[in-house]
């Protein structure tokens, strides 16, 4: 992991913006739960969000059908009944990713009340904001409160893959708020991708660490090899690439040492 404010690199130019996650679902890893992910975004020096003391943002996501339709005021149901209207399915064919968190319990009695379906994740909201956009993807709508860095590093990708977050940051009790407000952050503003990530030369890589609906996760081949799935996306461009890489896990350990499993 990277803190805020750190410094890498040697120096050399172009200077960026970079925000890491070296393992995006921990816990799902160590389980042996789908869809955990190594992520990494870069932009212009300066245009990444600096979260302050604030570590969590409320949050919703959706694809490019739907960017107009979302709204962190709305009530939710509302938001599902657009969405349904705007897709030309009924509400129960829509399908929410939301953490499973005891503060979303009462928005999941609500969407599933309204006869959508839920999907709970553990962790992972970057990968499920990325499935949100994905047009092949069940799942409809990231909605709920997670990660503030976790915002930016999806805001990332979604302005490479195409589609909108909005976020609102979350303090978690009154010394954050307090602490927030003295940084001079407004807690009311809605923030969309480009606040969170500004200007259009915006980079971001994932590569799938277990297996989801995004990327294949690593597969292990015979004594020394393994394969990896990684994306890699440009905003300027809009490039999207797919890359699977065969590694040997042999070589790699000569190179970096212990490094390498």
């Amino acid at each position: 992991m990277l803190f805020n404010g750190e410094h890498i690199g040697d120096g050399s130019p172009p200077p960026v913006d970079v925000a890491v996650d070296p393992l995006e679902g921990t816990r799902l890893t160590a389980l042996g739960m789908s869809s955990a992910v190594a992520v990494i975004a870069l932009a212009e020096r300066g245009a990444m969000f600096d979260p302050g003391p604030c570590m969590y943002m409320e949050k919703i996501a959706g694809g490019p059908e739907i960017a107009d339709l979302l709204d962190l005021d709305r009530p939710l149901v509302e938001t599902l009944e657009l969405i349904a209207e705007r897709k030309q399915v009924g509400v129960r064919d829509l399908m929410v990713a939301m953490l499973d968190r005891e503060r979303h319990h009462a928005a999941i009695e609500e969407v599933r009340q309204a006869g959508a379906r839920v999907r709970l994740i553990l962790d992972g909201d970057v990968s499920a904001a990325m499935l949100a956009v994905t047009e092949t993807a069940a799942v409809d709508l990231l909605w709920g409160i997670g990660g503030t860095p976790e915002a930016v590093i999806s805001a990332a990708a979604i302005k490479c893959l195409g589609g909108q977050l909005l976020g609102r940051l979350w303090p978690r009790d009154d010394d954050e708020r307090s602490a927030a407000l003295a940084a001079g952050y407004d807690l009311a503003k809605v923030l969309d991708c480009d606040d969170l990530v500004a200007g259009e030369d915006v980079f971001f890589s994932a590569t799938g660490v277990t297996d989801g609906e995004v990327l294949q996760g690593v597969s292990y081949l015979g004594k020394h090899g393994a394969s990896t799935e990684s994306l890699v996306t440009r905003s300027r461009s809009g490039t999207v690439r797919r890359i699977f890489a065969r590694h040997d896990r042999a070589k790699m350990r000569a190179l970096v040492g212990g490094l390498y499993s």
